[in-house]
């Protein structure tokens, strides 16, 4: 609706709700569902927004004690350059590396003795690959680098995916990053005592839970789950008012948490839009990304390749094989049988060669529909 609606009313559509001359930024959606979209920020929807995602990163235990090189697209999209304000809402030093030129972000790095990253999950792997060809007497460990914030994609709740992050890099690992770009850049994050996101926007947001398939209200409660739906309550430029986010969340907490904070907590179990329905079970990526990260085999790298269109009665996995001593035929049958027992359906699972799958920089695509 609103793509149709800002192709029809370009560039910022018929729901811009002030002048266009109080506009003082504007930023585009990463588009990896479709058109990208245009999005109008006020100098006060700036501020807030800022605000909002500073309160995410400390959280996370982001704070005036760090030097935090920034290394998302600041090309138009989002993440770059108000992640960048919010990061230094916290106090902290932000060098605005951005993406590309990885040989010279691990200098810079050295030389300014930078101890913490904010990025995407799958881009330390990039920086792993640069350093072991280019950099063959350093180890991601030999950075220092104290703290490792992420957003951006799914994956980050696999305890084993995390455990191999902090094994490599020697970091701690935070999943510092939660939003949704029509809505709001950042409005969620881990702290430091607990693995789920807490909701630190409920003075700017209005929070549901619905049904995905009937679109019905949903108990907000601990425990619940459904598609999270989310309404502006002091945007200025594009207020939106239940917009359907895809993402599918249980709530974990409503009560004071642990780290005395009072917002509600949830977690992040897939996309709408990315879930794949095999013989009537609902399979998201992050649930084959468990499994796949419990195996000492391989690599956390995959994808789900999908040549046709439903119904599924298997499921096609693509991963990379990390040790090369083990037989391939047996790696890939004892796969398909740990997708079996735990998550209940029949995956027909590709070895490839390391470093097979493309890195990158940006949001990294897990679910290929070529049909």
């Amino acid at each position: 609706m609103l793509r149709r609606d800002q192709h029809q009313h370009p560039p910022f559509g018929s729901y811009l709700a002030t002048a266009e001359q109080q506009i003082t930024r504007m930023h585009r959606t990463s588009g990896t569902t479709g058109t990208a979209m245009n999005l109008a920020l006020t100098a006060q929807d700036a501020n807030m927004t800022a605000m909002v995602g500073g309160r995410a990163q400390a959280a996370s235990g982001l704070g005036p004690q760090h030097r935090v090189v920034h290394c998302l697209n600041y090309q138009l999209w989002m993440g770059g350059y108000t992640d960048h304000a919010a990061l230094e809402a916290t106090g902290a030093m932000v060098v605005p590396y951005g993406i590309g030129g990885t040989a010279g972000l691990i200098r810079t790095m050295q030389e300014l003795k930078i101890n913490a990253i904010s990025c995407t999950p799958s881009y330390p792997g990039v920086l792993e690959q640069v350093i072991a060809n280019e950099f063959p007497d350093l180890s991601p460990r030999d950075l220092e680098l104290k703290l490792g914030l992420f957003g951006g994609e799914a994956g980050l709740d696999d305890l084993s995916f995390r455990q191999k992050l902090e094994h490599t890099w020697g970091f701690k690992v935070r999943n510092s990053n939660y939003g949704v770009t029509d809505i709001l850049c950042n409005f969620a994050g881990q702290s430091t005592l607990s693995n789920d996101l807490h909701f630190v926007a409920l003075d700017v947001l209005y929070a549901e839970l619905i049904d995905p398939d009937s679109g019905a209200l949903k108990p907000w409660k601990e425990g619940e789950s459904g598609e999270l739906v989310l309404t502006h309550l002091c945007k200025q430029a594009q207020p939106l008012v239940r917009f359907r986010t895809n993402d599918m969340i249980v709530i974990t907490g409503t009560d004071k948490a642990a780290c005395g904070r009072t917002a509600p907590r949830f977690r992040v179990i897939g996309r709408s839009d990315d879930m794949i329905v095999v013989r009537g079970i609902n399979v998201f990526p992050t649930m084959i990304a468990e499994v796949i990260n419990q195996n000492e085999g391989l690599s956390s790298e995959y994808r789900i390749v999908l040549d046709k269109l439903p119904p599924y009665d298997f499921l096609p996995v693509e991963v990379e094989q990390q040790d090369l001593s083990l037989d391939k035929s047996n790696l890939a049958r004892h796969l398909e049988d740990e997708i079996k027992t735990n998550i209940g359906v029949s995956a027909r699972v590709t070895l490839l060669d390391p470093q097979s799958l493309p890195r990158t920089e940006g949001k990294t695509k897990r679910v290929i529909r070529n049909y």
